[in-house]
């Protein structure tokens, strides 16, 4: 019954009548889907987000609120993995996303959890290509071209400069910024800066810091936790005993160089050197 099954369409949505939108799809207040779109089955969007033209929406998709989502893109797409074989799996992503021209994110697969995970407030400029199983935090940028391969964690307010690749199961930390066509085969710590095939360490990213409303002790503190790692000749075990003593000389900075050591000591494919 075609009454009953349009029941997920809020009344408020406008849908341009050249879109091919499924009416099993759930669909919120104020949503707009542009021209010569595409909506599967199995997808969600929330309120006022905007399907600019030309966008597919497949797979288990949720979008969350106020996300815009330009031409050419495709979210949800199965995944470029030889080993996907049509299982039920999922793409989450949060709220106040952009997501630019041609962008591709990808369903999750059943050799991880399952799912892709993308939070709120990310820029992903033109051609972005976020792959299975992802987890992207909030307010990070991708910029035009970067590709995440699978399973790669990228934290809240990173950066990935433009055609850059990220090798699998890789991590990039909070705050960290990744120069434009590098090469990142190793984990990134929060807060540090790099460039390079392969990418290498050039520093904290002291600008982003300073306009993320990071202190001054927080500054010092960071600096000397960086210098630990890659400045004195340490094993990192040993820079990790430092950077842990730290907290005590700076104990309005002890969250940040916890998140710093953490990421450093969970680390299972090495750091950037």
């Amino acid at each position: 019954n075609r009454k009953t099954l349009m029941v997920n369409i809020h009344p408020t949505a406008r849908i341009h009548p050249t879109a091919l939108v499924d009416e099993r799809a759930t669909i919120g207040q104020d949503v707009v889907v542009g021209p010569f779109c595409f909506v599967g089955p199995d997808v969600k969007i929330g309120d006022r987000t905007v399907l600019r033209s030309h966008v597919t929406v497949e797979g288990r998709t949720t979008l969350g609120t106020d996300n815009v989502v330009y031409p050419g893109a495709a979210i949800g797409c199965e995944p470029q993995d030889k080993k996907y074989a049509g299982e039920d799996t999922v793409l989450i992503v949060g709220d106040r996303n952009v997501i630019r021209e041609n962008c591709t994110l990808s369903i999750g697969t059943v050799q991880d959890e399952g799912v892709t995970r993308v939070g709120s407030d990310n820029l992903f400029m033109a051609n972005a290509h976020v792959a299975h199983d992802c987890r992207v935090g909030n307010g990070t940028i991708l910029a035009n071209n970067v590709a995440l391969a699978g399973h790669v964690t990228l934290e809240d307010y990173a950066i990935v400069g433009g055609q850059t690749g990220v090798h699998q199961f890789c991590r990039v930390g909070a705050h960290a910024m990744v120069g434009g066509v590098a090469a990142v085969t190793r984990d990134v710590p929060p807060y540090v800066i790099c460039a390079g095939n392969p990418c290498v360490p050039h520093g904290l990213n002291l600008v982003g810091l300073r306009r993320s409303g990071f202190n001054d002790a927080q500054m010092r503190a960071l600096r000397r936790a960086y210098g630990a790692l890659y400045r004195e000749n340490l094993t990192v075990k040993e820079a990790l005993e430092k950077i842990d003593a730290l907290k005590t000389e700076f104990p309005d900075a002890a969250e940040v160089l916890t998140h710093f050591g953490d990421f450093v000591a969970a680390s299972t494919r090495g750091l950037i050197r």
